[in-house]
């Protein structure tokens, strides 16, 4: 991204600071050997490998960030979630409406307001077909204004403090990737919120980003550095960089990718998806480990050393 949109007098110094972060010239980029995608899989194929008589040949072994989050965090509060169950609420649906209104935004014509966003996002997700769109259909009208109030908080918070994304940067929100392993039976799948521009050659120059409230965790570099592995597998250049944004601070945490980095996150992946495995079968017992994420644990009233971490601040 060398290329800049409106001039340095008509953006905030918030919208400035992203701009300087996601320009880079060409000649200060990172270039990578052709052969690393290549390296990578087969460090992933090896790593997984022995995993293959436990995989179902019919039905595919997904392993998405929040996997990988959740077992290398609590493994009893994950299986605890999972007993659960996924409803949608008014706190589960704020980001996917958020998102969607984000995305509106990239592709709008014109300047559309923040409410007008909003709107639209939420007519078009309340007329889809999905579990969301039934839920919406089901919310009361103050139930819709908390709603809408929420996401129209984020949305704004997104327009002030982005630049207006122009479209040689290659703006893409929601970009899906997908990687298969072990002859189809898992698949690496990932959605990046935000992604700008494009390799050329060997030569890095994608950012991907992810929108976030709320303030840092180190779940946060772990899942960008799961999207830019699949990223290089997906074709073979990895990410000039990655950084999740935080709306309500208005600052974003920024990380060059590095193949030490790259190799680094193929590790944990191995390792999370041995623990998954595992778990999934009932061949290794749930391991328990107290953590920030105990302040919303569902076993928490039962968890001595839940109890025990939160009395004592540990989330601090």
């Amino acid at each position: 991204m060398t290329d800049v949109g409106p001039s340095r007098t008509e953006l905030n110094p918030a919208q400035q600071e992203i701009l300087d972060l996601l320009g880079a010239p060409i000649e200060a980029r990172p270039t990578f050997d052709a052969g690393l995608r290549d390296e990578l899989r087969a460090e992933l194929e090896s790593g997984v490998a022995h995993l293959a008589p436990d995989l179902d040949p019919d039905e595919a072994f997904f392993v998405s960030k929040h996997k990988l989050s959740s077992v290398h965090g609590c493994e009893v509060r994950m299986l605890a979630d999972e007993a659960a169950g996924f409803e949608w609420s008014i706190p589960t649906a704020r980001g996917t409406v958020a998102h969607k209104a984000v995305e509106l935004s990239v592709h709008w014509k014109g300047e559309p307001t923040p409410s007008e966003l909003v709107d639209e996002s939420l007519g078009r997700l309340t007329n889809g077909g999905d579990g969301l769109a039934e839920f919406l259909q089901r919310c009361t009208e103050v139930d819709l204004v908390e709603l809408r109030g929420e996401v129209l908080d984020r949305v704004t918070k997104f327009v002030e403090s982005f630049p207006p994304l122009q479209a040689r940067w290659r703006p893409v929100t929601e970009s899906r990737a997908r990687v298969e392993l072990a002859g189809g039976r898992l698949v690496l799948s990932g959605k990046v919120d935000l992604s700008l521009g494009q390799a050329r050659g060997t030569t890095a120059g994608k950012v991907l980003i992810d929108l976030k409230t709320g303030g840092f965790a180190p779940s946060h570099l772990d899942d960008l550095r799961f999207y830019a592995l699949l990223e290089t597998l997906r074709i073979g250049v990895p990410p000039r960089l990655v950084a999740s944004y935080y709306l309500d601070a208005g600052v974003a945490h920024p990380e060059a990718i590095t193949v030490p980095m790259l190799q680094s996150t193929v590790a944990r992946i191995v390792d999370g998806i041995e623990r998954l495995v595992g778990l999934a079968h009932g061949t290794v017992a749930p391991a328990l480990r107290p953590g920030p994420s105990c302040r919303w644990c569902l076993l928490l009233a039962d968890c001595e050393a839940g109890r025990q971490f939160t009395a004592e601040g540990g989330w601090d």
